[in-house]
C-alpha cells in the first residue's frame, strides 16, 4: 500500500472512533444503568413510567411490576422496560440502621472537636 491510500483512511478512521467514543459508548452506558435500575426494583419504591404515571411498587415478579396508584389505590400491572425512573428508593431496616449509626458516630465525632 502506497502512502497516500494510507493518508486516505486515516481520516474516515478517525471519524469513526471520535463517533464511537461521543456516541455509542455514553449511549451503551446509559442503557446499561437503566437495565440496573429496573433489575434493582424493590416492593415500595416510588417510580414513575414512561407513560408519566407515579406509582409506588407492591408486587415485583420477574417481568410484571404491580404498582399502585392515585388516592384511591388503584393497582396496575406494567412491565419493567415501562419503568421510567425511580422517585425514591424504599431502603431496608438493615440500611436505615445504618446510616442512623453513621450519622450519630459523625455528630459525636464533630460534637468533639
Amino acid at each position: 500500500m502506497n502512502a497516500q491510500a494510507l493518508q486516505g483512511l486515516i481520516l474516515p478512521i478517525g471519524f469513526l472512533v471520535v463517533f464511537y467514543l461521543f456516541v455509542i459508548r455514553p449511549q451503551k452506558k446509559k442503557e446499561q444503568e437503566i437495565r440496573e435500575m429496573r433489575n434493582n426494583l424493590r416492593v415500595g419504591d416510588d417510580i414513575i413510567t414512561i407513560g408519566g404515571i407515579y406509582g409506588k411498587v407492591i408486587r415485583a415478579k420477574e417481568d410484571i411490576i404491580t404498582i399502585e396508584v392515585g388516592s384511591s389505590k388503584t393497582k396496575l400491572d406494567v412491565t419493567k422496560w415501562a419503568i421510567g425512573n425511580v422517585v425514591k428508593k424504599n431502603e431496608s431496616k438493615n440500611n436505615k440502621k445504618e446510616k442512623e449509626e453513621t450519622s450519630v458516630e459523625e455528630n459525636d465525632t464533630k460534637d468533639n472537636d
